[in-house]
């Protein structure tokens, strides 16, 4: 899936999180997971061998009445800015929902490396900090897009992103990318988990691209809606997240 939001995107899909929700929830796969960041591999080890895997979705306004509350979905994670200049319309409203819920929820920023980094965390923290937090809550940098940067300029800009992030926040964020852009771009980026879109494999049953050891979730189709699975108990994915304060 290209997170890019335009207009003409996957169009009809607003209804897709109806139509997902409907269905009976996610028990689990047996597979090839390699889990999230070092010092939590041993623990993942004993949830893959367990053949268990954390069901979650990704969401934009394109699915802005998404019934989260009807959803198998133990983690969701939600469009909140793109660039310098959009913000999800949508965003408040999955927010909400998800903290009713209880579920692990966490927010993404859709990179454009033409733009300054600094300014563009700034502009994605001011839209996340404009909702209650939650201990748990989740930063993602959606890195898809060079914008006609060289691969040193994109992996230089994702650094000053990153770091300006987790210093504001006390967050480790955490990268979102197609494999094979991941596997180009990603040198270097490996203290970040990584949450990784690969459609030609089966959930779960991939290996992690670039410097990555491990990875955290998978986005294995966007039909009818961006569907990923995590080696990660949703504790684990907590401990990803925002510390308790």
């Amino acid at each position: 899936m290209n997170h890019l939001d335009l207009p003409a995107k996957r169009l009809g899909l607003t209804v897709a999180g109806v139509l997902l929700a409907g269905t009976t929830a996610f028990t689990g796969t047996t597979g090839t997971a390699l889990a999230s960041t070092t010092d939590h591999d041993s623990r993942h080890g004993a949830q893959q061998k367990a053949g268990a895997f954390t069901y979650g979705v990704d969401v934009s306004r394109y699915e802005s009445q998404y019934d989260w509350n009807a959803s198998p979905a133990q983690f969701g994670i939600i469009k909140a800015t793109e660039g310098t200049t959009f913000r999800d319309s949508s965003f408040a409203r999955h927010w909400r929902e998800m903290g009713k819920k209880g579920i692990v929820r966490g927010a993404y920023h859709f990179a454009h490396p033409r733009n300054n980094p600094i300014a563009e965390a700034e502009y994605f923290l001011a839209m996340v900090n404009s909702q209650p937090a939650k201990a748990g809550d989740l930063l993602v940098l959606d890195l898809e897009t060079t914008d006609g940067r060289s691969v040193a300029e994109v992996n230089a800009w994702a650094k000053k992103w990153l770091s300006y992030v987790k210093a504001k926040t006390g967050v480790t964020p955490m990268i979102y990318s197609r494999w094979n852009f991941a596997n180009k771009y990603g040198k270097g980026l490996a203290q970040y988990p990584l949450w990784v879109a690969h459609y030609s494999k089966a959930k779960g049953a991939i290996t992690p691209p670039a410097d990555w050891k491990s990875w955290a979730i998978h986005q294995y189709t966007e039909s009818p809606i961006d569907q990923n699975v995590s080696a990660l108990t949703p504790a684990q994915l907590r401990g990803l997240g925002r510390p308790a304060v």
